[in-house]
């Protein structure tokens, strides 16, 4: 999925966990895929998190962030990109792989709180 110019100036000031007008846009407003994609991104992020918490290596680790930056902007799970770039980057040498991963966790948790409740409607 691609994320254009403006959605990228739209990732800058988040307000929710999941930016449902950029789901809506990159699934051609069909709620049916909607919910699809979602229950595919929290599957996603859990194992995610799971390969995140189960490594050290930081190529590895920076890999994985690195994926789940994509898996988020698919979604517009803008806090959730920018915590695993973060992470990515702190991975890389540039930053605190603690607070990095924290970050993720937490905001990963909040975008599958969002989509539990979304999904639940």
């Amino acid at each position: 999925m691609l994320v254009s110019a403006s959605d990228q100036a739209t990732a800058a000031i988040p307000t929710r966990p999941i930016d449902l007008v950029h789901l809506s846009r990159q699934t051609a407003g069909d709620r049916a895929v909607e919910r699809e994609v979602l229950a595919i991104f929290r599957r996603q992020t859990r194992l995610f998190m799971i390969r995140l918490e189960g490594t050290t290596d930081p190529t590895g680790r920076a890999e994985i962030a690195h994926a789940l930056v994509g898996s988020a902007r698919g979604v517009g799970a803008w806090r959730v990109a920018a915590a695993a770039e973060e992470l990515e980057r702190a991975a890389k040498g540039v930053g605190n792989t603690g607070s990095a991963l924290e970050a993720v966790a937490e905001t990963v948790a909040e975008a599958t709180q969002e989509i539990d409740t979304l999904l639940a409607a």
